[in-house]
């Protein structure tokens, strides 16, 4: 499976590291592909505002789940596991009583995070524009 798609930004040498520019081996475009999972996990509701709070610094679960206003518990564990099998998110448990969880962003979940902040940040300034061609559609197709 050879990917066509080049990577987005940066030119440093870790930028190079994580997302080469060559054709990739990978293709998300393929049914069977395993990068289409991992791309699920980034891009779905919770694991994209997981990876952007996570990307303010390590967070303990309880104060994740205040961030991520509206994520259940569950969802939120669930979650957590599947970022961390991907090796985007680092659980650290300390030995404490109460235990202490903490979870942080790995090095490949900084560099996702920051891309992922880029379209956060994307969408948040176009919300003018977002909300402005809504209005049009439903006066255009009636209300829903």
């Amino acid at each position: 499976m050879t990917g066509s798609i080049s990577s987005p930004g940066g030119d440093s040498s870790a930028d190079a590291d994580l997302f080469p520019t060559e054709a990739l081996a990978y293709d998300v475009f393929a049914r069977a592909c395993p990068s289409r999972g991992v791309l699920e996990h980034v891009t779905g509701r919770w694991g994209g505002l997981t990876i952007g709070a996570l990307a303010e610094g390590s967070l303990r679960f309880n104060e994740l789940r205040r961030r991520v206003d509206g994520v259940s518990e569950k969802m939120l564990s669930q979650t957590l596991q599947a970022l961390e099998r991907d090796g985007l998110v680092h659980r650290e448990a300390q030995p404490t009583n109460p235990p202490r969880v903490d979870y942080d962003l790995t090095p490949l979940g900084r560099a996702v995070a920051g891309r992922l902040l880029a379209l956060i940040t994307c969408v948040e300034g176009a919300m003018e524009q977002v909300l402005d061609a809504r209005a049009r559609y439903d006066a255009e197709r009636g209300a829903r």
